[in-house]
């Protein structure tokens, strides 16, 4: 009978030597810049990412969507499996965005974001809303998602009577941009595909296996794109995470 093994969590030993399995996939994290199609190829002719994927990276497709006026993370990979576990609405994989919205938004359009508004398709809420800083016009929110529908923050948004006008994803299954620029992209480390591993795990309900030491998600390897300080790009008040 077969056993199924985690190369990126498990260690397998055969007499007392470890085994180590090879694996031929890829991962990346992109910024995906605004009017960026998150396809390979576009009938418009629009822009798509795979401008921005270099040759090295070799054939690695996006996990999921952002919209093409949105920003941000953007998970790319050959592994078809953990990228269908990362989309799939079963496994409840958080999404964090930072939106600014439309006007000076109140704690109760906060509250009414958290506790459920009512959509289309059903009832949307958000498993973590913050207020992060306000202009003379506009607020910043944070937000964390677990479902990932079409147009998701921005339809809860324009329920809740603010309608998105800048919208940036900062972290997937706990894995964030380390830096990069728009355009930039780079390689995850072990360490964030374990991460990525275990946000699986645990939105399917399984029992937590320990969570990284405070660092881990940060890249080790130099970005392949350019780079710049991450917390100058954040709006004033950002919460990790």
């Amino acid at each position: 009978m077969g056993v199924s093994v985690d190369p990126a969590t498990s260690v397998v030993k055969v007499d007392g030597r470890p085994v180590h399995a090879t694996t031929s996939f890829s991962y990346y994290v992109l910024d995906k810049p605004r009017h960026v199609v998150c396809t390979l190829a576009d009938p418009q002719g629009r822009a798509t990412v795979r401008d921005l994927i270099p040759r090295e990276a070799g054939r690695v497709y996006p996990v999921g969507r952002l919209d093409y006026d949105a920003e941000g993370v953007l998970l790319l990979t050959d592994d078809g499996d953990l990228a269908h576990q990362l989309m799939h609405p079963r496994f409840a994989v958080e999404r964090t965005y930072h939106a600014k919205v439309k006007g000076a938004i109140e704690e109760r359009a906060l509250e009414r974001l958290r506790t459920g508004v009512y959509l289309e398709d059903g009832r949307a809420r958000a498993e973590d809303v913050r207020f992060l800083r306000r202009t003379s016009d506009n607020s910043w929110i944070t937000l964390t998602l677990r479902e990932g529908r079409h147009h998701e923050v921005k339809r809860m948004c324009l329920a809740a009577g603010h309608p998105v006008q800048k919208l940036r994803r900062v972290s997937y299954a706990g894995v964030g941009l380390g830096g990069l620029e728009p355009g930039g992209i780079r390689r995850l480390t072990p360490a964030e595909v374990a991460q990525l591993r275990r946000a699986v795990r645990e939105g399917a309900g399984e029992k937590p296996l320990g969570r990284p030491a405070a660092g881990d998600s940060r890249p080790a390897n130099r970005p392949v794109g350019k780079t710049v300080d991450e917390p100058a790009r954040r709006p004033a008040g950002k919460r990790a995470r």
